[in-house]
């Protein structure tokens, strides 16, 4: 009966065991299903992985497209870019909130939604799946849940790493906390690096990890000591390793971590450090007074292992990329184009990445004026961006992206030529011809009409008028 149907679902959810039978009966009518309360379909789920999947994927797919979306914003700032939420804002977000609405207390659920993370990470290396990993455990612990909290191994230190990722830095407090959680994992358990390595494998965690190096980097060049003597960096390098190696971990069920090439400490990251001093040793040069000798020119080229470091080191890679966003965001012009040329050919296409992408088109808002200069576009357009285009829609949508906030600043013959290349293909994508018809329609709209166009003053008299017969 339908008038006493709200009156036993009620009875229903406050009964902490509903009987087996009851529940297959409510499985069994989908109306009765969708009118049962969230407390009773958890007991239904915890026995039928089947359906709970079938749940929980439309909220999955919708957290990605969410992400996707954020580094496609046609909203270009280096002040609001897809880190600024804290990540207590992050953990409002409606899917997090359901999901965490969805599990309860259930550490079975709990287990589930995490397999459920595992697998479509492994299946797609898709790194924001890593993301919700973290925001679901800290939802759970911001409402107390201690029945899921105690029993996830990773629970303190990802609280720890929120933290930092809160604040953008690893401090020296919190990275000795960190440290004594990745040395605790007792032998026999090293599964739990599997967990913590998809932790650190999340987008957050790598940008707090990689801006913390960047800015220890500074702080040893000032102080004259060597990577290799600081304990904070090598730690730092040690949870990036862990991160950028959680899919190779997850994949091969080898839990191990992974080894730390030598050279990357001994020779990229001094080499890092040289780029600081160079920089540092032309602005003290620019303020000299220059006598009978011309001005040190900045340089141009850059070591050949730096690119070699590039591509076939995914950590240096990582740090190489964070140190040039640095740099873009300091407005460092010289420096940028110095080592431009170095991204066209990166581990993994690592430059070409949407997260990549996304920070440096927010950071290149601060060149603004240089696009007016070709040498500045050539480099930046013909040198780097267009090399990927054509063979990655994401770069042309970046591009498209940069042109659609920037288009004012660019020299109209480069952006005559940049708009001819930019042409979608029969093979792009909706959102590509999208862009494209929004840069279009700005530019059409920039162009002065015929009626504005001021007419060249003609050299020749005027003819003399001449009378009509009605006014004779």
């Amino acid at each position: 009966m339908p008038s006493i149907q709200p009156v036993v679902m009620c009875v229903m959810k406050h009964l902490p065991k509903v009987p087996e039978k009851k529940l297959k009966l409510v499985m069994a009518d989908k109306d009765l299903y969708k009118a049962c309360a969230v407390e009773v379909k958890r007991q239904i789920w915890q026995d039928n992985q089947a359906l709970f999947g079938d749940e929980v994927s439309p909220l999955l797919k919708q957290y990605i497209l969410e992400k996707e979306n954020t580094l496609f914003s046609n909203d270009i700032s280096v002040l609001h870019n897809f880190f600024s939420p804290s990540p207590k804002t992050r953990r409002q977000g409606e899917v997090v909130q359901k999901l965490t609405q969805m599990i309860g207390k259930n550490v079975k659920l709990y287990d589930m939604v995490l397999q459920f993370l595992r697998t479509l990470f492994l299946r797609t290396r898709n790194v924001h799946y890593c993301t919700l990993r973290a925001e679901l455990l800290m939802s759970l612990h911001d409402l107390e849940i201690s029945e899921i909290c105690t029993v996830d191994p990773c629970h303190k230190f990802t609280w720890c790493l929120d933290a930092c990722i809160r604040e953008k830095f690893v401090d020296n407090k919190r990275a000795r906390e960190l440290q004594g959680f990745l040395d605790g994992v007792k032998k026999g358990q090293e599964q739990v690096l599997g967990d913590l390595s998809m932790i650190l494998c999340d987008p957050f965690a790598i940008n707090t990890l990689a801006l913390s190096t960047i800015r220890h980097l500074q702080d040893l060049v000032g102080q004259d000591t060597l990577p290799r003597e600081s304990p904070d960096l090598l730690l730092l390098l040690r949870m990036l390793s862990l991160g950028q190696g959680a899919w190779d971990m997850i994949d091969s069920q080898v839990f191990k971590e992974p080894k730390m090439e030598a050279e990357l400490i001994t020779k990229f990251l001094p080499m890092l450090m040289s780029f600081v001093v160079d920089d540092h040793t032309f602005n003290v040069d620019q303020k000299l007074p220059s006598e009978e000798k011309g001005p040190i020119p900045y340089p141009s080229t850059i070591p050949e292992a730096f690119t070699k470091f590039l591509q076939e080191n995914r950590i240096a890679c990582e740090i190489g990329l964070y140190y040039i966003l640095h740099i873009t965001k300091q407005r460092n012009k010289n420096a940028f184009l110095r080592l431009l040329p170095a991204l066209v050919e990166t581990f993994s296409d690592l430059a070409f990445s949407d997260i990549f992408l996304h920070l440096l088109t927010g950071n290149l808002t601060l060149l603004g004026d240089e696009f007016a200069l070709e040498e500045f576009c050539t480099s930046l357009f013909d040198g780097f961006f267009l090399t990927a285009c054509s063979r990655k829609e994401n770069v042309h949508r970046h591009v498209l992206r940069l042109l659609l906030h920037l288009h004012h600043k660019v020299a109209p013959a480069k952006l005559e030529s940049l708009q001819k290349a930019l042409e979608p293909t029969k093979q792009s994508g909706e959102a590509v011809k999208e862009l494209y018809n929004q840069l279009t329609e700005k530019l059409e709209l920039r162009k002065p009409s015929p009626a504005e166009v001021t007419e060249t003053p003609s050299m020749e008299l005027p003819l003399p008028t001449v009378p009509t017969p009605a006014s004779r």
